[in-house]
């Protein structure tokens, strides 16, 4: 499964390479596949590459289901070290 992550572009170098906001992480990512973005842009980026430029809305929606899922993979990795906890090391299920 591949998955792209919105940004905003805040600075380009060269016209190739941007620095991207990501979720509050800052990346590098090529701007090739999208000549047309400029700082202050949202783009989907992916392997390094801006490879979509989309709008405010969109990437506001995208960063929420992705901290949704984070939230719900913590849930879940919390309630799977509950279990295991509760069988005795050596006790057969």
């Amino acid at each position: 499964m591949c998955l792209a992550v919105p940004g905003k572009i805040l600075e380009i170098r060269d016209g190739a390479q941007a620095t991207v906001d990501m979720m509050g992480a800052t990346r590098d990512a090529s701007v090739r596949l999208t000549p047309d973005a400029k700082v202050g842009d949202f783009v989907l980026v992916h392997a390094g590459f801006a490879i979509e430029v989309i709008d405010a809305e969109q990437a506001r929606e995208t960063i929420e289901v992705l901290r949704d899922l984070e939230e719900l993979e913590a849930e879940e990795l919390a309630g799977a070290g509950a279990m295991s906890a509760t069988v005795p090391t050596g006790a057969e299920a």
